[in-house]
């Protein structure tokens, strides 16, 4: 019997030891992760409101740039002055619970899952984002028509312009002029509305 106790005694303190868990390199990068994650909602937050409600409640964008083999992400968010000069039948749109799906899959095109910082994007011919494929072309200045103008060293994604590019840790905020989604995901808007109501 006293045996038995010292044998307890002396094995409890290795056994806990044995089968305490390290912190792995991979729980770092997830604590990191986190907190980039947080400090890029908190600037959507403030600066892109409107564009953070399309997508701050998609669990599937949240879980996709937070998994551990992803270093930073890039988030191509339309200005406030974009929305606010959006057709009121689009805003209202948006914010239909209807529409909901609709409007989540628009935010998914503005989401890359690695960081492509202004100069990437610039020499690309295109990126992809949670959503789809999306163009990538030069902004061009003058002309008419799209004729006889000259590139002025911006981008444009999916007929929008970036305005403004901002490194936030390892990922990219670039300010866009338009939503960079296709036009064609607004012919699924109001599919769910019952005819004849408001």
């Amino acid at each position: 019997m006293h045996y038995q106790r010292l044998f307890l005694v002396l094995c409890i303190p290795v056994m806990s030891v044995a089968f305490t868990p390290a912190s792995s390199p991979q729980t770092k990068q997830v604590t990191k992760l986190n907190a980039e994650t947080k400090e890029l909602e908190s600037i959507l937050g403030t600066r892109y409101p409107t564009f953070y409600s399309m997508i701050k409640d998609n669990d599937g964008i949240w879980k996709e740039i937070q998994k551990p083999e992803v270093e930073g992400c890039t988030i191509f968010c339309p200005s406030e002055d974009f929305f606010r000069n959006l057709d009121t039948k689009k805003r209202t749109q948006l914010k239909d619970d209807r529409n909901s799906e609709t409007a989540e899959k628009i935010g998914t095109y503005h989401i890359v899952n690695e960081a492509v910082d202004a100069e990437a994007l610039f020499n690309s011919g295109g990126v992809v984002t949670l959503g789809g494929e999306v163009l990538v072309g030069r902004s061009i200045s003058g002309g008419v028509f799209g004729l006889g103008g000259t590139e002025d060293g911006s981008s444009t994604i999916g007929g929008a312009k970036v305005t403004l590019s901002e490194e936030v840790g390892a990922s990219v905020i670039h300010e866009v002029d338009n939503f960079v989604s296709p036009n064609i995901l607004w012919r699924f808007m109001d599919q769910l509305r019952i005819p004849g109501s408001q």
